[in-house]
Parts: C-alpha cells; structure tokens; sequence
C-alpha cells in the first residue's frame, strides 16, 4: 500500500514543508560527498549508547539524526510521504507550529525507540518518526480525505482512492504490531526499520496535534 497523491489540495504555499525537503536533500548531499561518512554518522546520527542525559551535546543527535538518511530509497520514500502529507497539515497548524511540531514528532519518536535499545551502538537516522507525527496530524485533521493509492492485486498495481482515515489507521497498526513483535523478539527492529519509532511518532503526533491547530 503505497500512497501517489492527496485529492485535496491545502490552498496554502507550504513554505516550511518545501523547506524541510530541501534542507533534508541538502544534507543527504552532505553525507554524498562528505571525505568520512562513517565520522559523520558517527556525529550526527543518534547513537543509544552515547546518549546522556546529563550531557547535553549527547542529546543533540535526537535532532541532527532527524536530517540523516541511510541511502536513496530511504530518503525518496521518506520525502514522497512529506510532500504528499505535509502540506495540509502545516496549512492546518501554521508554519512556525508545524516546524515546531515535526521536530518535536521527531524527537519524541526516537525517544520511544531509544527507550528499547538505550545499550545498542548501531546509529538511527531518518525522518521516518517525524513523519509518521505528520500521519498522525493528518488522521486528526483530515480523516475524510482521499488518498489514491497503489495497492498490489494478484501482482497487479492497481490505484484505489481510499479514506484517509482508512489507510492511516491501517499504516499505524502494522507498525505498532511489527514494533510490538520487535520486542518480544529482542530486536530493535526488522530488517533496519525503526517500527516503535514509527508507531510513537504517529501517535505523538495525533494526541500533539489536538492542541496545535492554527488559531
């Protein structure tokens, strides 16, 4: 189930939105080109282990690793769910709430997850956990909207216009259930992705965004 577009338009330039996809390419261009990529994960992304919170340069990753992204599918895919869900939602919030909120969502999403694996040395990057806040805005605001969507029918792609309440709850509760199934499996996550962090960012983002709406 992958979503292509949102039939309705927020009628508002989202500034911070284009603003956060272009500073997030602009990073992973860094990582492109930077001369150690290892010393730079090492530095900007969130490393459990490191983490003191009595230290506060140890605790800016929670924020450095939301710009960070582990290749180019995980960017794109990343940045196609920004595009299409962003805008509405910062057209609901404002602007200055919205970047305020996406950072929060992402902070708070690699909080549940760093909650799970606080021991663990390997690095977690992504904005997948703010994004997921934004999944969850979205469901809180605009649950009657409709998402065309590629779903796979005996092999075939096939575009079906689905609520978005439909979809979004149904994309929260995969994640919550392969999070859930991480832990009991002692893992972190499954095949690299941060489930818990998708699920906590989802639902940091419904509860927050009650209280965020413009005006």
């Amino acid at each position: 189930m992958f979503p292509i577009r949102d039939t309705q338009n927020s009628q508002k330039f989202p500034l911070v939105n284009l603003g956060l996809i272009a500073f997030t390419i602009y990073v992973f261009i860094q990582e492109l080109f930077t001369p150690n990529i290892d010393l730079f994960i090492a530095e900007y992304a969130l490393i459990p282990a490191k983490i003191n919170f009595f230290q506060f340069e140890t605790l800016t990753p929670f924020i450095t690793s939301i710009f960070l992204h582990a290749g180019f599918l995980h960017i794109l895919s990343n940045m196609w769910f920004l595009w299409i869900f962003g805008d509405n939602v910062e057209a609901a919030m404002g602007h200055v709430k919205y970047l305020i909120f996406y950072l929060f969502c992402g902070v708070a999403a690699s909080f549940i997850q760093y909650l799970f694996i606080q021991n663990s040395f390997l690095p977690m990057l992504g904005a997948s956990g703010a994004i997921a806040g934004i999944l969850g805005a979205y469901l809180k605001f605009f649950p009657h909207n409709t998402i065309d969507t590629i779903i796979p029918i005996f092999g075939l792609p096939l575009i079906i216009a689905l609520p978005a309440g439909l979809m979004l709850v149904y994309w929260f509760f995969t994640q919550a259930f392969n999070g859930v199934a991480a832990v009991f499996t002692a893992t972190a996550s499954i095949g690299g992705i941060a489930y818990l962090a998708h699920a906590g960012g989802f639902a940091s983002g419904y509860i927050t965004s009650i209280i965020t709406r413009k005006g």
